[in-house]
């Protein structure tokens, strides 16, 4: 190799370097939520703030409407009443064209994803429900990892564990997978986050 390969390979491995010690830098000054958002937002996460329940309902109301789903999976009773007081139409039944409206565990800063247990999911796996998901959260609800996100699991549950945690890393269904250590395991789905300010 030339002394110009050698000098010109290293000056490219040195500015990528520079690039990504910036791009954690820049992360660091981000509190724990706004870390948690961009991160959403770049997997193709659909992020709607609500800063009181009135808000909720309305951006229910519009993700409904948008997409023209006049029906919603969810097995929660609560999520159920909601759907209720906002005229849709539910259901607890497995339709793959509906869209399912969940709560969540936790909201993982540090990767975007947004972790599930079978408090949630029943004795479902993400995998068997429909690609389209509606999760209700609350800001309490972010965590810096999934190891905080766990332990916060273990703490609220110390008698009910749930039985499966899993949690979904993307959120662009059908995606080409350029990870290979994560290939047919990113749990991909079109979601949509109601996210509400309680702090």
């Amino acid at each position: 190799m030339s002394f110009f390969n050698k000098f010109f390979k290293n000056i490219v491995k040195t500015s990528q370097k520079e690039e990504i010690q910036k791009k954690q830098e820049g992360e660091d000054e981000l509190s724990i939520d706004e870390l948690f958002v961009k991160k959403f937002i770049h997997k193709g996460g659909k992020f709607l703030y609500c800063s009181e329940l009135d808000e909720v309902e309305r951006n229910l109301i519009q993700v409904l409407e948008e997409n023209q789903w006049n029906n919603v999976i969810s097995f929660n009773e609560e999520l159920r009443e909601l759907l209720t007081k906002i005229k849709s139409a539910k259901t607890s039944k497995i339709i793959p064209s509906l869209p399912f409206m969940t709560y969540c565990e936790c909201l993982i800063a540090n990767d975007g994803s947004i972790m599930f247990s079978s408090r949630q999911l029943k004795d479902k796996k993400l995998k068997d429900l429909p690609n389209n998901f509606i999760v209700y959260a609350k800001t309490s609800q972010i965590v810096k990892d999934s190891r905080d996100g766990i332990s916060g699991i273990r703490n609220r549950s110390e008698k009910n564990s749930p039985t499966i945690i899993s949690s979904i890393k993307d959120f662009i269904v059908n995606k080409t997978e350029t990870d290979f250590m994560s290939y047919g395991n990113t749990n991909s789905k079109t979601l949509y986050l109601l996210l509400l300010e309680d702090l």
